[in-house]
This record gives C-alpha cells, structure tokens and sequence, in this order.
C-alpha cells in the first residue's frame, strides 16, 4: 500500500475539495448557524436548521482549526454555530431541539441525539477560541451531564412502544456515548468521561458485540439475547464499524487494551458480512438470519457507512498491520472515490442506489451534513501520516 500517496490524496481532498466547499456554501450569516439542505452545486434548497448537523459542523470547524490550520474563518465560522445552538438550541429544561426554522424559531421537539453532537461541538469550539468561550465549555458540560442522566432512564415520553413489553436496548445511545466521552475527556480534565464512556464500551462489548456470530447486533434483549423479530435481527454494518472504530480509540484512550482487542477481532467478520458481493459497496441494513429485512432501503449504499469503513479499516492497519486490513482499506477506498465523489462541484453524494447510481443529486439535507466525510479524511489522514512515520506500507 502506498502509504504516502494516500496520505497525501486524504489531505487534499479534505483541505482543498471538502471544507471548501462547505465555508463557502453552508454559513448564515443573517441568522446565525448553518444551511445544511445544500444541492449539488452549493446552493440552498432549504433553509431549515436541524441541530444534529449544526453541532457537528461546530466540532468540525473548531477541530480544524486546533489540530490542521489556524485560519480566522474556521474559528469565525464555528462561532457561527456554537453561538447559535447558545441562543435558539435549548428549550427551557436545557435539552437541545430537534429542528428549528431558520431564525431560531423551534418547531420540533428535542432529541438525545442533538444533545450529544452539540455538547461536542460546544467543548470542541471552547477549546479554540478559549477563556473567551467559557460559555460553551459550560454549556457542553451541562450538556453532557443531562445526557448521562438520560442513559439511566432513557425516558421517551415520544415513544410509541408499550412501556414494560419487550425491553430493548439499542447500542445507538452507548455507542455516541463512547465517542462524546472521548472527545471532552480530551479537552475538559473530569474523571467523569472516562467512567460513563468505559461504562458504555462495557454494555456494547457485553450485550451488542455477538464474538460467536462475529456480528454486532443494534437491538438486544437486556440479557443481550437476539429476539427473532426485524428488530432483534437488524444489522447495521456502518453502525458496526464506526462502534468498533470507537472502541478502539477508547481502549488505547484509556489503556484497556482488551476492549482494543475485541473491536478488532470482529471488524474482519462485520466487513465480509456488510458488503455487496455482487455490486460492490456496504448494504446500510441486513438481516442477521438472512431474512427479508424491514427497511425498504436496505440495499442502498450510503456515504457515512463506507467513510466509518476507511476508518475502521485504517485503524485496525495501523494496529495489526495484517495485509487483510490494508486490502480492504484500498478495497473501500476505491469503490467510494470511484462512485460518492463529484469531481465536477467537490464534496460527496450521500445515497446511492444498490448498483451504484446516485440517488439523490444534493450534498447535503436533514442528515447528511459538514461532518463524516471530513472527520474521516482527518482521521484517515493522521493515520496514514502515522503509519509512514512508523515505516508501515
């Protein structure tokens, strides 16, 4: 593997293609916050705020401008968002909304979800432009305690499940869990992270990750049994990968080298079951007993699924440096660039369909956001500049 072309194609394309494209298409300066609903070109098709995105897009800019380049306009930018989840995000029991209009006016109810990105996104900005954003460290830390407050009780009262009938546990809310805790455990000195995020790894390894099946289930009985049910069965193989990816962080993060160990052992089997034999690609669901799956959708692919792959792929490289991981790597690595990426007006297409053809003609919408692809070209790049530094290739 050409160690040093790929990191040099990752660091391109994050710096010249991908971050470009949303500085110049995504801020609202009017009103504060970002347009995430952006088409192929740029251009906003609506304007609405969901704040999942807005809190990623904070993280993204302030992490940017720590760790790659100290450009004004990351941190202006990102001053952009975090001020605007400071003054419209919040209801008045400090649980953050779901979506608001364009000028901060909410119109959907809260979720734990734009909690957790936000509370990122508000540590990583403090962090950047420092003490004069204490607000937002603050502000994250609240955040991130009403969080674990909620991972108790996980009380819905949106649900529309019978409380008491089938208990589920859904490794979604551990798994963000992990990945928050590791990300204010690295700016905000508070034993507090490492305990609730090894909790949370704990629970996944312990009832999600199945080590006879080789497959990481996202809905469990509390006991960690499979029900024979669409829930109970379902797959994500881009859930999967970005959990174990996450885990892996957490392990060497917090020196528990088996949890380490296991992320990686499973990733070979998630690979192999995730992918499209016949078109190539990650299917974003599959049934785990090979029955009809619930989701209409579930062979189309996916920008974020193959973009946790890299990772997952590129860090259990680094960490074994079995040929396997490479291979898959370049595998992944070419399917994505080959079919996500437009050359022609930058960025990636979020939705393909199972042989490959875009789906939707836009960059950007309610989920698809300034936040996967450029995380994992970071990421992907830092890895790569990582394994060249070591003499690995």
């Amino acid at each position: 593997m050409d160690i040093a072309r790929y990191a040099e194609f990752y660091r391109d394309k994050l710096l010249d293609d991908v971050i470009p494209f949303w500085v110049r298409h995504s801020p609202d300066r009017d009103c504060g916050g970002y347009f995430t609903c952006l088409d192929r070109t740029g251009k906003v098709y609506d304007t609405d705020k969901f704040m999942w995105p807005q809190g990623r897009q904070v993280w993204v800019l302030s992490k940017m401008y720590r760790h790659v380049r100290q450009e004004q306009e990351y941190l202006d930018l990102a001053r952009l968002g975090a001020e605007f989840i400071r003054d419209h995000g919040f209801d008045e029991n400090g649980n953050i909304y779901f979506a608001l209009e364009r000028d901060g006016k909410a119109y959907a109810n809260t979720c734990i979800f734009s909690d957790c990105f936000c509370a990122m996104g508000l540590a990583e900005y403090a962090a950047a432009a420092g003490s004069e954003a204490d607000w937002a460290r603050d502000l994250a830390m609240k955040t991130y305690r009403g969080v674990q407050d909620w991972l108790v009780n996980k009380e819905d009262p949106y649900s529309r499940f019978i409380p008491g009938v089938r208990p589920t546990e859904s490794m979604a809310f551990d798994m963000i869990n992990v990945n928050m805790s590791l990300e204010l455990d690295s700016i905000i000195n508070d034993p507090l992270f490492r305990q609730c995020g090894l909790a949370s790894a704990e629970r996944i390894l312990n009832l999600h990750v199945d080590r006879k099946e080789g497959l990481v289930f996202d809905n469990v009985a509390p006991d960690g049994a499979h029900p024979d049910t669409f829930g109970g069965r379902v797959i994500l193989p881009g859930h999967a990968l970005e959990c174990l990816w996450f885990l892996i962080s957490a392990g060497d993060a917090w020196g528990r080298s088996d949890i380490v160990t296991a992320a990686i052992e499973t990733i070979p089997d998630m690979l192999e079951f995730g992918w499209d034999e016949k078109y190539g690609g990650f299917f974003y669901y599959r049934d785990a007993a090979g029955k009809p799956p619930e989701q209409l959708e579930w062979d189309r692919k996916l920008w974020w699924v193959h973009c946790e792959a890299l990772v997952a792929t590129l860090l259990a490289y680094k960490h074994t440096g079995r040929a396997e991981f490479a291979e898959w790597f370049e595998k992944v690595h070419e399917y994505t660039w080959d079919r996500f990426a437009d050359p022609e007006h930058g960025e990636w297409f979020g939705y393909l369909d199972r042989g490959g053809e875009v789906l939707l003609n836009m960059k950007g919408g309610k989920w698809k956001g300034c936040f996967h692809l450029p995380r994992t070209l970071h990421v992907c790049w830092q890895l790569l500049d990582d394994l060249s530094a070591d003499g690995q290739g």
